[in-house]
């Protein structure tokens, strides 16, 4: 299972869902403390603002950045135990790693990730710059994007609800 909520309501669903993996996606100065409950290396922390082209003062995701969540996705077994993932607001950055972690466990079925995703949370809006980096990191041919692209607009909703997102079969 990926769990997907905002950074305020983080520690309280980390205390009640116990995840034993945690990806964090803010911006520098925001990253939350690896939360009792998690091992230290099964906390990813990134520091990316919430942009999808370059923005004076800010960091953009990077190739870099997104390589690590794949490998981190990748090493992660939904056998060990559920993973949340969390940025602020929990609508752009966090989903587009959710739906970059769905696509990974399903080998692909990007189009069906991105609509459970839709069903699951309307407010979802991924980073575009995060999945297009991913969709060359995992070799998609655009599919990546194009399920993204498919979701339509999101209804914003605020603050988000707990998101959950079962492995697809």
């Amino acid at each position: 299972m990926i769990y997907v909520c905002n950074l305020h309501e983080m520690p309280a669903h980390v205390e009640a869902l116990g995840p034993t993996h945690l990806i964090s996606l803010v911006a520098p100065g925001e990253l939350p403390e690896t939360p009792s409950g998690i091992e230290l290396e099964r906390h990813l922390r990134i520091e990316v603002h919430d942009i999808s082209e370059p923005l004076d003062g800010h960091i953009a995701p990077t190739a870099e950045h997104v390589a690590e969540v794949v490998e981190f996705l990748r090493a992660w077994s939904h056998d060990d135990g559920a993973l949340l993932v969390h940025c602020v607001a929990g609508i752009s950055r966090s989903m587009a790693v959710a739906l970059i972690g769905l696509v990974i466990k399903a080998g692909g079925r990007e189009h069906e990730a991105a609509r459970l995703m839709r069903q699951a949370a309307p407010h979802a809006w991924p980073n575009a710059l995060i999945i297009a980096l991913a969709d060359r990191i995992l070799g998609a041919e655009g599919r990546l994007i194009a399920a993204r692209e498919a979701m339509g607009p999101a209804e914003l909703t605020l603050p988000t609800p707990l998101v959950r997102l079962p492995l697809l079969d």
